[in-house]
Order: C-alpha cells, then structure tokens, then sequence
C-alpha cells in the first residue's frame, strides 16, 4: 500500500476530489486552510497580502492505484503551474 499526499491551492478542490473520484479513492483525510509557500504557486497564507489557502489530503491506496494516481495528479500541476500541487508518494507499512 502507499500514503498519497497532495498539497494544493484550495481553488483546485473540486478538480483534485472528481480526480480521486473517478480512480475509486472514497477514503482520505483532508486538511483546509492550510498555510504554505513553493515555487510554483507562491505563498498561501490566507492574510490580506498573500489570501489564498491550500489543502492537503493524506489517502491510502493500494499500488495499483498509486501510480495513475499520481500520474494525472502530474497532469493537474502541469496545466495549473502558477496555482501549485505538490504530490508525494510514500510506503504503507501498516494499517490498523
């Protein structure tokens, strides 16, 4: 199994949860308004100077679903470079 987590610029919500949708992800955690900066969107720290927020879903999926997965979440981040999504993929060792 692998851990999924996507960091992104919480106006990409509906796009990121129809994605996740259709590759049959029901279960996730999802964290709103969260703070960041990266290179790609620039500073989301939900202030008057920089007023955008992001979130982050943490999902747990088996391996077959984790490489489409993050294949069309790299297609997601290309066409929207300038609002930013950040993908990591990490290893399962146990689920309780």
């Amino acid at each position: 199994m692998k851990a999924i987590i996507i960091a992104y610029y919480e106006a990409m919500d509906d796009e990121v949860m129809d994605l996740l949708e259709k590759n049959g992800v029901m279960n996730y955690t999802k964290w709103t308004k969260v703070l960041g900066k990266g290179s790609g969107g620039g500073a989301h720290m939900l202030t008057n100077v920089w007023p955008k927020g992001n979130n982050v879903l943490l999902c747990v999926v088996e391996d077959e679903v984790a490489a489409p997965l993050l294949e069309k979440l790299g297609e997601i981040r290309k066409k929207n470079r300038s609002e930013g999504l950040k993908a990591f993929q990490l290893p399962v060792e146990a689920v309780l």
